[in-house]
């Protein structure tokens, strides 16, 4: 097995998780079977336990484990299906331990970090990478080195090197920032010299250093890395701050990232095949029409809490040949007197899901405001759920209707806790989350697939309640997907409308730059015609 570690330096958000999945872009195009590992330092056992506003989205697989968004990023990029065993946290590693301890397999010893926790760390890396059956695996160290909570990470995988075969099997790249300092007129390469440092006083020397940039770099940068850090120029290599998250591998290509990589691991640089990924580029940088889409939600100023979703549409874009301008409103700032002004724009609307109830009653106007206008709208998760809740209020006149996570007296339940659902015998919900197959009924949506069923990721704990899917058919709302045993409502769509399409599932979990998603493409075409 050959391993590739990915750590960070000088600040965080430092483009390691991009530079991962980049890396695994150019590696899989040469036919080496690929597979990635995020492993983050903070406690939380589950990603899905944080905070949006603050980390992001949890990105769901298709085991159905709520994983860090690097993950999405890997599957994107890479166009690899992951699982949860792809995301490990600190605290998921400290709870192996634990449990370790509870079954005496210690027999009483101290639990230290040297030699338990670097263990545990490695034996996780080992059997994430001995699972997958990869030739390669990619592991990506969050935080920063010099981070008190990394040290133990930086430890383990300096001890990788020693624990494999031959040093050939192991490959180590440090990402960096180098700053540009406007007053002098030039990039200032100290902030890499320092965090190398760092590195290397941990025993670790890296391979390879990518240093982010937002100006080009100059030879001599280049040269002065090299020679304060102790590689060779052609192993410092320019992530430049234009390129986007799917110009990134084209650019590392072109500068010899893999072919250090391959080198530094003793394994053949074999032909690229990224020819279907520079037709996507091309598509992309040739688009000149553009489309405006209103994405309503809770959390206007994270675009990190829907980040699938939006790349999903630009996904879907790309294929249509148009660009895709995506605003955020905030759901708490829409009522019936600024729905107009604020929503009278846009050529298409998109209801995400979401993580509470915040701004629930906006993200309800907003579909209103899309039925009987007849703007194009794809609804996702709770967005679907409130987009029927609205249609029971105002077409079945259930003026009561809601969910029960809102309110759980509410007299007409439309959206409801089936019966053995709830978690340990509490109100809380057991989630059905993961990928699971579907099954399509007549309408536009089975047309956009065009076949009978289909796999698609879940994240929910309340379903649509059987009792009023023939009152809302009867409205106008048609069920046209259930789930494979018809158990659960999935989809619908509204009668007389150019696109309403509403879905319980999470079609953005899937969709890829090269194979966007049905339903947002068709969400584009609709946009299109407006």
């Amino acid at each position: 097995m050959k391993y590739v570690f990915i750590t960070g330096g000088v600040v965080s958000s430092i483009g390691k998780g991009i530079t991962a999945a980049a890396l695994g872009k150019l590696l899989h195009s040469r036919g080496y079977k690929t597979n990635l590992l995020k492993l983050d330092i903070y406690y939380n056992a589950e990603p899905s336990r944080l905070n949006p506003l603050l980390h992001g989205e949890s990105f769901i697989t298709d085991d159905g484990t709520a994983a860090d968004l690097d993950i999405g990023h890997y599957e994107r990029i890479v166009d690899v299906t992951l699982t949860g065993e792809s995301s490990y946290t600190t605290g998921r590693i400290h709870r192996r331990i634990m449990e370790k301890e509870w079954r005496g397999e210690y027999r009483g010893a101290k639990i230290q970090a040297i030699p338990h926790v670097t263990d545990e760390i490695k034996a996780c890396i080992q059997e994430v990478a001995e699972n997958s059956g990869a030739d390669i695996q990619i592991v990506e160290i969050g935080g920063t080195v010099g981070d008190m909570e990394v040290m133990v990470y930086v430890e383990a995988i300096r001890q990788m090197r020693w624990v494999c075969e031959s040093l050939n099997d192991c490959c180590y790249i440090h990402v960096t920032l180098m700053p540009f300092i406007a007053t002098a007129g030039e990039l200032k390469t100290k902030p890499t010299q320092n965090s190398v440092k760092v590195l290397r006083s941990m025993g670790i020397q890296p391979d390879v250093i990518v240093c982010r940039t937002e100006k080009s770099m100059t030879t001599e940068a280049k040269d002065k890395v090299a020679l304060f850090c102790n590689v060779k120029s052609q192993n410092v290599i320019q992530n430049l701050e234009s390129d986007g998250f799917y110009e990134l591998p084209v650019s590392l290509e072109k500068q010899g990232l893999s072919r250090l990589v391959l080198g530094e691991l003793g394994l053949e640089d074999r032909q690229a095949d990224l020819d279907a990924w520079n037709e996507m580029l091309y598509r992309k940088a040739a688009a000149t029409e553009t489309v405006y889409l209103a994405l309503v939600c809770a959390y206007p100023d994270s675009p990190n809490a829907y980040r699938s979703v939006l790349e999903a549409l630009q996904h879907a874009g790309t294929a249509e040949g148009v660009k895709v301008d995506v605003a955020t409103i905030s759901a708490e700032d829409l009522d019936d007197d600024t729905s107009g002004q604020m929503l009278a724009a846009f050529d298409a609307f998109i209801l995400p899901g979401g993580y509470e109830m915040r701004g629930a009653e906006g993200v309800m106007i907003a579909a209103k405001f899309a039925r009987e206008n007849k703007v194009p709208i794809l609804s996702i998760g709770l967005g679907m759920q409130l987009t029927l809740i609205e249609a029971a209020q105002n077409l079945l006149g259930l003026k009561d209707a809601n969910t029960v996570e809102m309110d759980p007296a509410t007299p007409h339940p439309v959206v409801y806790l089936p019966e053995g659902r709830s978690l340990n015998g509490t109100n809380a919900p057991k989630l059905r989350i993961g990928g699971s197959e579907i099954r399509l009924g007549e309408g536009i949506i089975k047309n956009a697939y065009g076949c009978e069923t289909a796999r698609e990721r879940h994240s929910n704990g309340y379903e649509i309640n059987p009792d009023y899917i023939g009152r809302l058919e009867a409205a106008g709302f048609k069920q046209t997907a259930v789930s494979a045993d018809g158990q659960y409502a999935e989809a619908f769509e509204l009668d007389g409308h150019p696109y309403d399409c509403a879905v319980l599932y999470h079609p953005e979990y899937i969709s890829r730059p090269n194979r966007p998603h049905p339903l947002f493409v068709q969400l584009i075409r609709h946009a299109m015609n407006q």
